[in-house]
């Protein structure tokens, strides 16, 4: 299981720019004019994680299977989206069939690249987005309402759930806030998903930066990340431009060379996937063997015949245990063999909650 962002942000932000740096290909067009990404393009990509280089060694995979992450980049948004302008409600469409929202912000001055309202401010760039985002959600509740209403009159449980989620949701839209700071319960989770809001997806602030400044950001991205504390969201300074020009740079050891020499220590898509995952609180757990390493991502809170079943659904059906070894304990004893012979292997049952960096093998009979 791996996790579907949307790249979101006006025309000219540095969306299509990071998209293509993200993925490594040219699918977007990344072009100095309003809406040259005229379709979603997907870019999916492999999640780095050193662990599975380590477990790999020691257990003598013949190959690595990292988890894998998908990139939507969607067309720029301009002001009237949420009433059909520009490419408009097309693109609020797609929106929707995303996970979570990596909403772009230029934090760079260059004066020949536009900007489409004649300015570089990205605090009034997110509320441009924003706000449409929220009349979107507004119209979409409006017209559900006297629906749910009607059903709920009828006695109908679900629908009385739903309507009051739609209500409480309606009162923060109409106050400026998004969905997402509307607080629920474990058991109304499920008919607040049912709802499809745009505004309720967790959002990661990407502030893009000229490359001088993408070690320690800039006066901009120091707003930003205030705004985003302030509404509950995530952010993340990345240069566009350095991370084109890593994606260029074939060899690992050239790559590391290159960020050092700007003072990064990571690239700016390790930054996201990282920021991405608290977002949406995954985590990853591992399996080795001879044939190979691979990782799995599952929700935080997950058990353990639910990470069984993102390997086969008859895993899920059949679980008998999982035979569990932390990662550091996988490490310090040098494989599988070590671990159990010093104690450090586990046998979990149906209800374990499974831990980042476990590495499982599940038993089952189907």
């Amino acid at each position: 299981m791996g996790f579907k962002c949307g790249i979101v942000g006006l025309p000219n932000v540095g969306k299509s720019t990071l998209f293509n740096a993200l993925t490594a290909t040219a699918a977007a067009a990344a072009a100095n004019y309003p809406f040259c990404t005229i379709e979603p393009n997907v870019g999916r990509v492999p999640v780095p994680d050193p662990r599975l280089d380590t477990i790999a060694r020691i257990g003598k995979s013949a190959s690595i299977v990292p988890t894998q992450l998908d990139f939507v980049d969607i067309a720029g948004l301009v002001r009237g989206a949420a009433k059909g302008e520009g490419l408009g409600n097309q693109f609020l469409a797609h929106i929707r069939e995303v996970d979570a929202i990596v909403h772009v912000l230029r934090c760079f001055v260059n004066d020949d690249i536009t900007h489409v309202e004649g300015r570089i401010d990205p605090l009034a760039d997110a509320d441009t987005v924003n706000t449409e985002l929220m009349l979107a959600d507004l119209e979409s509740l409006q017209r559900r309402v006297d629906g749910l209403t009607k059903k709920a009159r009828g006695g109908d449980r679900e629908a009385k759930l739903q309507l009051a989620l739609a209500e409480r949701a309606l009162k923060a839209l109409e106050a400026g806030k998004p969905a997402r700071t509307v607080e629920r319960t474990a058991e109304e989770e499920p008919f607040w998903q049912q709802l499809q809001l745009l505004t309720a997806k967790p959002v990661l602030y990407a502030c893009n930066v000229a490359e001088a400044e993408a070690a320690a950001g800039n006066a901009l991205t120091a707003k930003v990340a205030e705004r985003a504390a302030a509404e509950g969201a995530a952010t993340v300074v990345i240069s566009a431009a350095i991370e084109a020009e890593v994606a260029q740079l074939d060899d690992p050891d050239e790559r590391q060379e290159f960020l050092a020499g700007l003072g990064l220590k990571e690239t700016g898509l390790a930054r996201v996937i990282r920021a991405g995952y608290e977002l949406l609180h995954l985590i990853t757990f591992l399996t080795v063997g001879p044939k190979e390493a691979r990782a799995w991502t599952v929700p935080k809170g997950a058990k353990a015949p639910q990470a069984a079943g993102t390997i086969h659904s008859d895993m899920e059906r059949g679980f008998i245990r999982a035979e569990t070894i932390a990662y550091d304990d996988y490490v310090a004893c040098g494989g599988e063999a070590g671990a159990r012979e010093a104690g450090k292997l586990r046998l979990e049952g149906k209800d374990y909650v499974v831990q980042d960096g476990d590495i499982m093998l599940f038993r089952f009979n189907v």
